[in-house]
């Protein structure tokens, strides 16, 4: 049994919260159990100089994690000069996952920033943020296009993302942080609603996992994201 006390392919309940960020063109808090992250999509009217003349805009993402959103404080990383490597190979993942469902050049010159701040961590923070970031996305298109600031939805697809890893021996979905500390196999899986994988990064501690291992955490981590996508569209409808 599970320290959850969860089936192996049981996922922690899940929340997609709309609208919390009243000055946000997109926002949404997501919640992955005891893991609760806030998503705030903004528009920025000019997008990188790298990308001037090209006609296409631009998304991205920031991560950051509030001090006590652990069980101990954590110093700001603002007081330490420069975000952690940890932060920033996270909210590069993020924004990677979010091009992948999006048509730059229907954004125009403009650039996304999606932030993903977490509040409380128990787990899957990344995996919440880039579910939470897509509903945040979606919502700030919404906002554009009533405003004939676009004339299209540049989202193509859904995308979202799971953990999975084995624990104590077996293929689990959604590890919370008594699993994911003490998980033989850690992997999170970046996964669109037609079942195209963006990332996958996967870690064994300790003894390596098979091929077929690792493809059992795939049919895992698919599972999960079509809960994850039918979930978004019904925050969304």
């Amino acid at each position: 049994m599970r320290p959850s006390k969860r089936a192996p392919d049981e996922m922690r309940p899940v929340t997609l919260e709309r609208g919390v960020v009243r000055y946000a063109e997109g926002s949404c808090m997501v919640t992955f159990g005891e893991t609760k992250v806030l998503c705030a999509a903004s528009l920025e009217e000019r997008g990188p100089g790298w990308l001037r003349g090209t006609g296409k805009g631009w998304v991205t993402a920031e991560y950051a994690m509030l001090p006590r959103a652990t069980h101990e404080r954590t110093r700001r990383e603002v007081n330490a000069g420069k975000p952690s490597g940890r932060t920033q190979e996270i909210q590069r993942l993020i924004g990677r996952s979010l091009r992948a469902v999006v048509d730059l050049h229907a954004i125009g010159e403009r650039q996304i920033v999606v932030d993903c701040d977490v509040i409380q961590a128990d787990g899957g923070t990344r995996t919440a943020a880039i579910t939470g970031a897509w509903v945040a996305l979606h919502d700030c298109f919404r906002w554009m296009m009533s405003r004939s600031i676009i004339s299209v939805n540049p989202i193509r697809d859904h995308v979202a993302a799971v953990s999975c890893g084995i624990h104590a021996g077996r293929p689990v979905i959604d590890l919370d942080y008594a699993e994911d500390s003490a998980a033989e196999t850690d992997a999170n899986f970046v996964i669109t609603g037609k079942g195209g994988i963006v990332e996958v990064q996967g870690t064994a501690e300790g003894k390596p996992f098979s091929e077929e291992e690792l493809i059992g955490l795939l049919h895992l981590a698919k599972v999960g994201v079509a809960r994850l996508v039918d979930l978004q569209k019904q925050a969304i409808a």
